[in-house]
């Protein structure tokens, strides 16, 4: 093993979907935690898997490093606390990408109680400034990983976010990550899966390690 992605909820179809979109990389695997909920959509969600994500870091000695793909980092510094290999979160890595691809980016979320939770964060990260807007698609994360109207719906707000003027998007949900490619080309500007984002990272830290 050499990263290993761990979805903190217990929906397959999101990890499928992120095995999916990971499939180019190379020595990653992916993991369902199955004592999360089926979607981590409220910050009670997200501070409930930190322990049983623990268990997992801790159980999995063989990962190189590890990608915790919940879009609000759940358990990102408590992993960093215990695991000697690095740990990344995919709300801070796709936060970092976006700041190499745009001078300004615009955040797709979940639902409107998820903005003000990512802002939080982004304050803590001192990138608000960079932020063009943040807008929801008001959808569950089970309907982002495979709601039949997803994509119309990613479609209508990035375009809103295009017109708040964000140069590149974020998908702020891991749920999301199948729709990455097809909806780059739709609208023309950069769109970063955090999760990809998030292990071209940890690879490069691996590379870089060995040299």
């Amino acid at each position: 093993m050499s990263i290993l992605v761990i979805n903190p909820n217990s929906n397959e179809a999101v990890t499928e979907g992120l095995r999916e979109s990971l499939r180019g990389f190379e020595n990653v695997s992916c993991m369902t935690l199955v004592e999360g909920p089926f979607g981590i959509e409220s910050q009670r969600d997200s501070d409930a898997v930190i322990l049983p994500l623990l268990k997992v870091v801790e159980a999995s000695p063989d990962a190189r490093a590890f990608v915790i793909a919940c879009y609000s980092d759940p358990g990102l510094d408590a992993a960093r606390s215990i695991s000697k290999a690095p740990v990344f979160g995919i709300q801070e890595s796709g936060l970092a990408m976006a700041l190499c691809r745009a001078d300004t980016f615009g955040v797709v979320a979940i639902g409107e109680p998820s903005i003000q939770r990512h802002r939080k964060y982004m304050r803590r990260m001192g990138v608000l400034d960079r932020l063009a807007g943040e807008r929801a698609l008001n959808m569950s994360v089970d309907e982002t990983a495979r709601g039949a109207n997803t994509f119309q719906r990613l479609t209508e707000v990035g375009t809103d976010l295009m017109a708040d003027g964000a140069g590149c998007l974020i998908l702020g949900c891991a749920g999301m990550a199948r729709h990455r490619g097809r909806l780059e080309e739709h609208l023309g500007v950069p769109v970063i899966d955090p999760t990809q984002a998030a292990v071209a990272m940890a690879h490069g830290t691996l590379v870089a390690s060995s040299l």
